[in-house]
């Protein structure tokens, strides 16, 4: 349900993911690292496949949302590769839609930015368990924001969708913890097969 599909939302709320997220993806492309470019492309096709993989649970459905990864390992570059994972999305299976891309690339990249802009700068010379949790802390908290933010987006379109938010925020609790142990796990592995990953991120970057 990170994907809220066209015709769902109201349209004070679709044009205003629609401003930020264009503000936002704005100034990520004037943050671009080339450097970071292969990297991006290699989690935005994991983002866009992950996402294929819903799991039922209750009236909902959850996937892995890696945001809370994208923004530890990409900084601003992760903006543009969500946008890129959402749209490819929208266009070849239909999941969310097109005037839909701006509040659904809003609810998953200011959580990856604030991911990179607060947890990102933790990760240089950290030790091996201060890499796992800064990645669990990346994890639970890309989702919980999202599912937060969707959620506002529901409640705010009219009462009508209270309730399907009220069921979003429980149903994403669970794929917290599942996220924050994946990209703990990754995060530790990285450190051990490449260190330099994390040693040449800078909080000037992020």
């Amino acid at each position: 349900m990170a994907h809220i599909p066209d015709g769902v939302l109201s349209a004070p709320v679709l044009a205003t993911g629609i401003f930020i997220s264009a503000g936002l993806l704005t100034l990520a492309l004037r943050h671009l690292d080339d450097e970071r470019i292969p990297h991006a492309a290699v989690l935005s096709a994991t983002f866009f496949v992950s996402s294929l993989l819903s799991i039922p649970l209750g009236p909902s459905s959850v996937h892995l949302l890696l945001n809370g990864l994208m923004g530890l390992l990409l900084g601003w570059t992760a903006l543009p590769a969500l946008f890129v994972g959402l749209l490819l999305q929208a266009g070849f299976f239909g999941i969310g839609g097109v005037l839909s891309l701006g509040i659904n690339t809003l609810n998953l990249a200011l959580p990856a930015l604030l991911c990179a802009l607060i947890l990102r700068p933790l990760l240089p010379r950290a030790t091996a368990q201060r890499v796992f949790w800064v990645g669990a802390a990346a994890g639970a908290f890309g989702v919980l924001l999202t599912a937060g933010l969707t959620a506002l987006s529901l409640g705010l379109s009219g009462e009508p969708f209270i309730p399907a938010a009220k069921v979003l925020l429980v149903a994403y609790v669970p794929l917290a913890l599942v996220e924050a142990l994946v990209t703990a796990t990754v995060a530790r592995f990285l450190q051990r097969i490449d260190p330099t990953l994390l040693m040449r991120m800078e909080a000037s970057r992020a």
